[in-house]
């Protein structure tokens, strides 16, 4: 997600950025569940080597990255999303300005009701907004940022097509309007592309904590059972590492 962040995973374990909740406690319980296991000392040794000590370490160390990667690529995430809504806010008002020096410029009335048009669609009231969910899970709509951005684009070709569209106010110059179009575009690109590195983050921990086969969930579950075999049901070793809580959470 192309995070600004300077927060650097590393191997001394810092605490989680959301201890005690959710995906956190899940990987929280699991250090403790290691612990448990190790304090059994020799006696503890599975046959599966996903269950030894050093493979379940691996596991943990890889579930806390993965957790604090997503934390980052979602402060990243959420801070493209509000550069681009402080770019496009002032887009709507832009448009009514550019439209009214249009008319005052003498273009004839053909050009100035398609100008008009387009400032509607801009504005949202000329089309019935009618909202969608793409394969992303990102609304779409008229009003949508990329459906702004052909507007606007749409708007200054009109305004270059009609040379007696002169103004001398220059943020109302074709070439300024470029610049802001460039601007827009720029921001919808990278708040994109922020958007892919946030969600690969998601799916890369939800795999980890939640894969069937080999997920933390899974392995928990193993190891319980491995110590419960071990120790038998209703032994102290058991009723410790059985007592910890772990839930499926794919979500947020």
């Amino acid at each position: 997600m192309n995070s600004t962040s300077d927060f650097e995973i590393n191997n001394e374990k810092p605490s989680l950025l959301m201890p005690g909740k959710g995906h956190a406690k899940n990987v929280s319980n699991f250090q403790l569940l290691i612990s448990f296991c190790h304090n059994l000392g020799a006696v503890y040794n599975p046959s599966n080597p996903r269950l030894k000590i050093n493979q379940l370490e691996l596991l943990y160390q890889s579930a806390f990255e993965k957790l604090n990667l997503l934390c980052v690529k979602r402060e990243e995430f959420n801070k493209q999303t509000a550069n681009r809504r402080k770019a496009f806010e002032d887009l709507k008002p832009l448009a009514t300005k550019i439209t009214n020096a249009f008319a005052a410029s003498g273009v004839d009335k053909i050009a100035l009701e398609n100008a008009k048009a387009v400032n509607k669609m801009i504005q949202g009231v000329i089309l019935k907004v009618v909202s969608s969910v793409d394969a992303n899970g990102i609304c779409t709509s008229q009003q949508s940022y990329d459906k702004k951005i052909t507007h606007f684009e749409a708007l200054i070709h009109i305004l270059e097509e009609n040379p007696m569209y002169c103004p001398n106010e220059e943020e109302l110059k074709v070439i300024s309007l470029k610049g802001k179009l460039d601007c827009l575009q720029r921001h919808n690109s990278i708040l994109s592309e922020s958007y892919k590195a946030y969600n690969d983050a998601l799916h890369q921990r939800n795999h980890v904590l939640y894969n069937s086969e080999t997920g933390l969930l899974q392995t928990v579950k193993e190891v319980k059972q491995y110590v419960k075999s071990v120790f038998g049901a209703n032994s102290f070793q058991y009723h410790q590492v059985g007592g910890l809580q772990f839930k499926v959470r794919t979500g947020e």
